[in-house]
């Protein structure tokens, strides 16, 4: 009797500005936070470049150093961090995205992130087919509707 494989999490790379909001959050139930600790529990895979983690640590350093060391943990504990594209790669993609933002867009791709969480969705315009970026606010009602769904299938 063969067993259906388990279904894959969903993936999701995750902005700097999100990380900013997820670290410096005053309150636990934040969308940008619970993304990360849904990551953390191993419920999703978030992902994030190294070009993220760089632009969102200087501004915490210089906005709310305070928050810095949960950010750190953070990143440690819910984050795969993939390298920055190729400049020779983000080219190929010009014209997706406002060129400080296309290196991510790019990441995400090359991570296979069908998701990109941002609060800058306007800077990923026009975009990519094989990425939607959403506010962290709507990745979270996908993610109830998709529990949702599982117990409307459990019930049949």
């Amino acid at each position: 009797m063969s067993k259906t494989p388990p279904p894959s999490k969903p993936r999701v790379f995750v902005d700097a500005d999100v990380l900013f909001v997820g670290a410096a959050s005053p309150t636990r139930y934040g969308a940008s936070l619970l993304i990360l600790r849904l990551s953390e529990l191993t419920l999703l895979e978030a992902v994030t470049s190294e070009q993220v983690i760089t632009e969102a640590e200087r501004n915490l350093t210089a906005k709310m150093p305070q928050a810095l060391p949960l950010f750190r943990l953070l990143v440690e504990r819910a984050l795969k961090v993939v390298s920055a594209p190729t400049p020779e790669l983000v080219a190929v993609y010009q014209g997706l995205a406002d060129p400080k933002d296309l290196p991510i867009l790019v990441a995400a791709l090359q991570a296979e992130c069908p998701w990109l969480v941002t609060f800058n969705v306007r800077h990923y315009q026009p975009g990519h087919p094989n990425v939607r970026v959403v506010r962290p606010g709507t990745f979270i009602r996908f993610v109830r509707e998709a529990l949702a769904s599982l117990q409307e299938a459990e019930g049949d």
